[in-house]
């Protein structure tokens, strides 16, 4: 390990790059900001009542680390972030079960822009592959903007299966939970389409639309701290 921290003390030198969770000029990601990154399991709910496991409050560094690996294409996080991911996914297949995982498709214009998909790409470094059985049916519009409701109402129909899923069981799969509109319209999809959905993972919750008077503690799940190195 020291001579792992050496080596990449060096290649910053060589080549600096910013903290994708604070922007000082170090690491992919600094010790301070990695230990932020420790996963600490919660349980949300979706409108439908289906559970959703997060490792992380969508707030601060994590939030920062989040939007610089999807906004600002630091794929060099993706190992990093996909650790807590990794976790969520222990804690739900401990109470479903195993389930096929499957992610919301990305929109055609947001894969464009980024040239990649996140979800995908977090999952393919937690050594998982998500199934592909879920297509848009219509466009929608950018979530970003609306409110609770809206966002509810311009997901949905938006997706559908490409097959029957008659006696499959699902885990859904998504980085942040926001107001769940999203999770909520594929396992819509999934279930329209005869698939069981078990349950969800996500990388980080959104405190503000689930904060601690909507959620609790997993007494079944692991706690684990992120190892202190990078890929």
């Amino acid at each position: 390990m020291t001579i792992r921290a050496a080596l990449l003390d060096a290649l910053a030198l060589v080549s600096p790059i910013e903290c994708a969770g604070c922007g000082a000029l170090d690491r992919s990601l600094c010790a301070g900001c990695l230990e932020s990154l420790s996963a600490r399991v919660t349980v949300h709910a979706l409108a439908d009542g289906t559970p959703v496991w997060a490792a992380l409050e969508y707030d601060g560094v994590v939030r920062r680390a989040i939007l610089s690996f999807k906004e600002s294409d630091r794929t060099d996080v993706a190992a990093t972030l996909a650790r807590p991911l990794a976790v969520a996914l222990d804690a739900a297949f401990a109470r479903t079960g195993p389930a096929t995982l499957v992610a919301p498709p990305p929109s055609r214009a947001a894969r464009a822009r980024r040239g990649y998909d996140p979800v995908g790409l977090l999952l393919r470094r937690a050594g998982q592959r998500g199934a592909r059985v879920l297509v848009p049916a219509r466009a929608g519009g950018v979530q970003k903007l609306l409110g609770v409701d809206a966002r509810a109402a311009n997901r949905a129909g938006s997706l559908r299966a490409k097959i029957s899923l008659a006696g499959r069981e699902f885990l859904l799969v998504d980085d942040v939970l926001t107001s769940g509109a999203t999770l909520g319209e594929a396992a819509r999809a999934l279930r329209a389409a005869g698939g069981e959905v078990r349950g969800a993972a996500v990388l980080a919750f959104t405190p503000k639309l689930y904060g601690a008077d909507k959620t609790h503690r997993d007494s079944f799940s692991i706690s684990r701290d992120i190892a202190r190195t990078e890929d």
